[in-house]
């Protein structure tokens, strides 16, 4: 057991310097507002799970992190920002990210997510598959999150992140309830099930977006 705690603190001793320091400039200019949409999504997030959120800027993942700091995040990332030595180093070392291939996902891929999610670990993913760069719809999710936490066992957790006007605005982040995933739920065919369930995933961050709209907004 602490053979594999002094593992841990190796493994990410440089994302957490780089961090540590990072956040403080982080806080003070996004000045980030968590909200949650019911009890249920105000509980700490304990063990491992599958973030998913809109995607509405480069720097979504340091809104997450920011907002979410008492977990270390790894994030799915397009194998586009690993081009080279050093950008490979900075994501993968520094950032935690997970390179993907959007237009065929490998099972190495898939592989990897499961076993960050089974070892208690966070993994953020961003299911719209590219940055929605207009902010006026949240456009149709992929399937691949719903396959993970099913392969994994672990919760898929819903946010949502309202895209800052300006400087003098804070960061607004909506968190949503866990969502478990299991085909001992269902009578459908493995590939209906995750159909059905990438659906009502994009159905609950809708509710987080119109539960900013109607509720926090109007504060």
């Amino acid at each position: 057991m602490e053979k594999n705690k002094k593992k841990c603190v190796m493994r990410y001793f440089l994302h957490d310097i780089v961090w540590g320091i990072a956040s403080l400039f982080g806080y003070l200019w996004f000045r980030p507002k968590r909200c949650y949409i019911n009890d249920s999504a105000r509980k700490k997030i304990k063990g491992g799970a599958l973030l998913i959120s809109n995607h509405v800027g480069y720097y979504d993942p340091v809104y997450i992190m920011i907002s979410l700091n008492y977990r270390r995040h790894h994030f799915v990332a397009t194998k586009e920002l690993f081009s080279t030595k050093f950008k490979r180093f900075l994501f993968e070392k520094v950032f935690l990210c997970i390179s993907i291939d959007r237009e065929n996902v490998g099972t190495g891929t898939i592989k990897k997510i499961v076993e960050l999610l089974k070892d208690n670990e966070v993994v953020t993913m961003f299911p719209e598959g590219h940055i929605n760069v207009e902010n006026n719809n949240i456009e149709a999710f992929k399937s691949g999150a719903v396959l993970m936490a099913l392969k994994s066992g672990r919760p898929i957790i819903p946010i949502y992140i309202h895209k800052r006007k300006n400087i003098f605005k804070r960061l607004v982040m909506v968190v949503g309830e866990p969502l478990y995933i299991s085909l001992a739920n269902t009578q459908l065919s493995a590939m209906d099930y995750i159909n059905e369930m990438t659906k009502r995933l994009y159905k609950k961050e809708k509710e987080l977006e119109n539960y900013y709209n109607n509720i926090i907004n109007r504060r």
